[in-house]
């Protein structure tokens, strides 16, 4: 049974650090950062661009033109969201994220934004 979907602090579009793994020196993402591709909050994953990548074996066949297609392909594979860390905009090092409360004036009326801060620095993400 999966996970009940919650809501994720990391979006599409973020820069993140791994966090947890294999350390690169033993051929592992631990240290590296990319910018996320795609986010799947059912089972709590991220696709992260140069991260986790792996060998798919396509069978060969014929495109529309007459080309052969098929062989070794790399591709990113989803990592658990609990493995990476959105990267501080200031120090470039991976941070916690808090959500700040901020009036915005929509249409001659009050409304409450909710902003992403980073913890270390306080700066909007």
């Amino acid at each position: 049974m999966a996970n009940k979907p919650t809501k994720m602090k990391i979006k599409k579009g973020d820069l993140v650090q791994v966090i947890s793994g294999r350390s690169q020196k033993n051929g592992g993402d631990r240290g590296k950062q990319g910018k996320v591709i795609a986010v799947f909050p059912e089972n709590q994953r991220v696709l992260v661009e140069g991260i986790n990548r792996v060998t798919k074996h396509v069978k060969a066949g014929a495109t529309a033109r007459g080309t052969r297609t098929g062989g070794l392909t790399h591709t990113e594979a989803a990592i658990h969201v609990s493995n990476v860390a959105i990267v501080d905009p200031e120090s470039k090092k991976p941070t916690r994220i808090k959500t700040r409360v901020e009036s915005v004036e929509r249409n001659g009326r009050q409304k409450a934004a909710r902003v992403r801060v980073a913890v270390k620095s306080d700066k909007d993400l």
